[in-house]
């Protein structure tokens, strides 16, 4: 019987622009059972994902929201550190338009060339990549260069097998269990018996919303509507929401507006200007509009 997949979110970097003390710049990781999906890779990733619980081996996908430094720079040095750990393995690249000639020309500095395949592919927004267990599509989000967001969503598993009612109504332990799992019916006694009948109803699989740098947009509210985890652009406080939208931002308050509007569960707010050491204004001003708001740690891990 298929069993839910094991997701893991770890934050890599909730800072934006350029690194400090207290936190690196973009990137988070998504660790499916044994993969690891990294969203961005701005500089030191790297460093962070070995200060983390996993392994920089496993990262096989790499989703890019757009090409600012603080978002792409830690590439080439991951690759290079794959690289002298003997990876063959490809490595797929996702991104926006021009991804494709700005990675060529940070990747193979420095006389690097990988001795493993890395393939990159520019989305266009809506572009959906399905990988069996799970899919990522792409998302417009409205920054001030070519930019996507990102939504993972899990596939739905099948309803809950219910042991104890099956037994009750004569099933035998063994073939017929996966039988009537698979959703097919059984006759016992000359009496069918529908899968209706044992199994519940599918569950809903887990939905993990990464905006990237953006200004609020209906887009993303649409795109995110009822996810599990929604991880939003939140790099400015309040008082300065006119500096947030004219450089493509948002604000925490702004973030925690699209958090209710879109009806998610849970609002990490993300990309925090290097002006802020102490996290608490943030997150008070996202939890007058959204409850649960949360101003992530570097490293922190969350499983879903």
């Amino acid at each position: 019987m298929a069993s839910r997949a094991s997701i893991k979110l770890v934050f890599l970097g909730t800072g934006g622009s350029y690194p400090i003390p207290e936190r690196n710049v973009s990137s988070i990781a998504l660790k499916v059972d044994s993969e690891v999906l990294l969203f961005d890779c701005g500089e030191g990733t790297q460093r962070q994902l070995m200060s983390s619980s996993l392994s920089f081996m496993k990262v096989d996908k790499v989703f890019l929201t757009h090409l600012h430094g603080d978002h792409i720079l830690g590439l080439s040095g991951l690759l290079q550190s794959m690289n002298m750990n003997d990876r063959e393995k490809a490595v797929e690249i996702f991104g926006p338009r021009d991804t494709g000639r700005v990675l060529k020309d940070i990747i193979f500095k420095g006389y690097f060339r990988p001795g493993f395949p890395v393939h990159i592919t520019e989305l266009q927004p809506s572009a959906r990549l399905d990988f069996g267990d799970f899919s990522v599509t792409a998302i417009k989000a409205d920054h001030n260069v070519p930019t996507l967001a990102y939504l993972f969503e899990e596939r739905d598993k099948k309803g809950r097998f219910n042991k104890k009612k099956a037994l009750d109504m004569g099933v035998p332990e063994g073939p017929l269990f996966s039988k009537i799992h698979r959703g097919e019916s059984i006759t016992i006694a000359d009496k069918v018996i529908g899968p209706d009948e044992i199994v519940g109803p599918p569950r809903r699989g887990k939905k993990v919303f990464y905006s990237g740098d953006t200004k609020p947009c209906n887009e993303i509210i649409e795109a995110a509507f009822r996810s599990d985890v929604l991880i939003h652009d939140s790099t400015l406080d309040a008082s300065l929401s006119d500096a947030a939208l004219r450089h493509h931002h948002s604000t925490a308050k702004m973030a925690a507006e699209v958090a209710r509007k879109a009806e998610v569960d849970r609002l990490y707010l993300f990309h925090i200007s290097p002006r802020y050491k102490d996290l608490d204004l943030l997150e008070e001003q996202a939890k007058e509009i959204f409850e649960t708001s949360k101003v992530p740690d570097d490293l922190s891990e969350y499983s879903l």
